[in-house]
C-alpha cells in the first residue's frame, strides 16, 4: 500500500459500476489505497445507490455531477473535473472501462499528468465510426498506457493498429467475475419475476437504448414491431425495461407501445441479472447485454447492424439482426432453435486479479493471462 492513492478509478454509468466493482473489491482485498470518481453522466441517485449497495461497494469518493448535455458539452465538463481530482490525488494508474463518455474524459485528463492509464475491456471494435462509442473506445486504447483486453480477438485489433505489444494484455472480463459472483446471490434475493408475474423459460427480455435506434423514429418502430412479432409468433411474453432516453424518444415521437410488450421502470442490478438469467431469449441493442447473456447461456439477437462483441456471434450464443421487422423474427427463431451449450469466451472470473496483477499492485496472485 502505498502512502497515497494507488489506483484512481473512473467510472459514470451503471454498466461502469458493475464492471468495476470486481476490481474494487479486488482492492480492497488487497488493501491497496485507491478512490473512485463518479463523473455523473447517467446519474440517478435511487438507482446508483441502490447498485453500490447490492454490490456492497463504499460511496463513491467524488462525485461530480456532469449530467446530460451533448457529448462535447459532457466530455468537456468531464475533463477539467476529473483532472483537479487527479492533481489532489496523484495516483500511480487511472482505470477507466468500456467505451462512453466518461473512459475518454479520464483516459485524456490522466494521460496530460504524469498519472499511468489503464484501459479496461480494451480493443472491442464495431468499426462503425458513426457510433460514439467506437471513437471512444479507440481514443482511450490510444491514450491508455496499459490495455487490458478481454480476448486474444480484441488484443489482435489493438496490435493491428500498431499499438506496442508489451502495453496489451489478454485478462479475460471482469463482467465474468461479476455476473459469476452474483448470480446466486439475484435467485436468492430478488422477487422480480414474481412481481411481474413471470415464470422462467417463458418470456423474452428486450433492451434498447443506444442512439442509432431509439434518436431515430423510423428504427425505434421497426425494432418494436419486430419484436411484437416474435412475440405473437413465440406465444413469449415480452417485458422491456425502459432506459430514460428511450422513454424521452417514446414521448417525443408519439410512439405507441405495442400491446405484445410490456413497459417496465429500469432495474436495478440484482433484478437485472434475474430477469436475463430466466429468460427464453433476449433482444438487445446493448454490447453488456450481448456479454452476460453469452455467460448466463441465455440465446441473444442484437438489434443492430454491427457489434463489438463478435466472439458471442462465433460460439453462437448471439445472432446480429439489425431492426427489419423480418429479421428480428427470424433471427429470435434461430436463436430458440439452436442449442445453448457454448462456451463462455470471456475467461475465468478472475479478470480483476490479473489487472492488478499487471500493474503490479498489492500481492500477486500469478493467475497469468488467459486465452479468450
Amino acid at each position: 500500500m502505498t502512502d497515497g492513492t494507488a489506483v484512481t478509478i473512473v467510472l459514470g454509468t451503471r454498466p461502469e459500476i458493475i464492471k468495476l466493482a470486481p476490481v474494487i473489491d479486488a482492492c480492497e482485498e488487497r488493501d491497496i489505497a485507491y478512490s473512485v470518481v463518479h463523473t455523473g453522466q447517467h446519474y440517478s441517485e435511487e438507482l446508483d445507490t441502490v447498485f453500490f449497495d447490492q454490490l456492497e461497494l463504499p460511496a463513491p469518493d467524488h462525485n461530480l455531477g456532469v449530467g446530460s448535455g451533448s457529448q462535447s458539452e459532457q466530455t468537456g465538463t468531464m475533463i477539467p473535473a476529473i483532472e483537479a481530482v487527479l492533481l489532489d490525488e496523484r495516483p500511480e494508474l487511472v482505470l477507466v472501462q468500456g467505451d462512453t463518455n466518461s473512459v475518454l474524459a479520464g483516459a485524456i485528463a490522466a494521460s496530460k499528468l504524469d498519472c499511468a492509464v489503464g484501459h479496461v475491456e480494451a480493443g472491442l471494435r464495431s468499426f462503425d465510426r458513426s457510433m460514439p462509442e467506437e471513437v471512444n473506445r479507440v481514443l482511450a486504447d490510444h491514450a491508455a498506457d496499459y490495455r487490458f483486453a478481454p480476448t486474444d480477438q480484441a488484443a489482435g485489433y489493438l496490435r493491428e493498429e500498431g499499438v506496442p505489444d508489451e502495453s496489451v494484455h489478454v485478462t479475460g472480463n471482469t463482467i465474468v467475475d461479476a455476473v459469476t459472483g452474483y448470480r446466486d446471490l439475484a435467485a436468492e434475493k430478488s422477487d422480480v419475476l414474481d412481481e411481474l408475474g413471470l415464470e422462467p423459460g417463458e418470456f423474452c427480455l428486450l433492451t434498447a437504448h443506444r442512439a442509432e435506434n431509439v434518436d431515430d423514429r423510423e428504427r425505434f418502430e421497426s425494432l418494436l414491431d419486430g419484436v411484437a412479432r416474435f412475440a405473437r409468433e413465440s406465444g413469449l411474453d415480452v417485458v422491456y425495461p425502459v432506459h430514460p432516453r428511450a422513454d424521452d424518444r417514446l414521448a417525443a415521437f408519439g410512439i405507441g407501445m405495442p400491446d405484445e410488450i410490456t413497459p417496465i421502470d429500469s432495474q436495478d442490478f440484482l433484478d437485472f441479472l434475474r430477469l436475463e438469467s430466466t429468460a427464453k431469449v433476449v433482444c438487445t441493442d446493448s454490447g453488456g447485454v450481448q456479454e452476460e447473456t453469452c455467460i448466463l447461456g441465455t440465446p441473444c439477437v442484437t438489434l443492430r447492424d454491427n457489434t463489438e462483441r463478435p466472439e458471442t456471434v462465433a460460439v453462437g450464443a448471439n445472432r446480429i439482426v439489425g431492426v427489419d421487422p423480418e429479421s428480428i423474427v427470424a433471427g429470435a427463431r434461430e436463436a430458440l432453435d439452436d442449442p445453448n451449450d457454448w462456451a463462455n469466451p470471456f475467461g475465468d472470473g478472475r479478470s480483476a486479479e490479473r489487472i492488478l496483477d499487471i500493474a503490479r499492485l498489492g500481492s500477486a496472485t500469478s493467475v497469468g493471462e488467459v486465452s479468450g
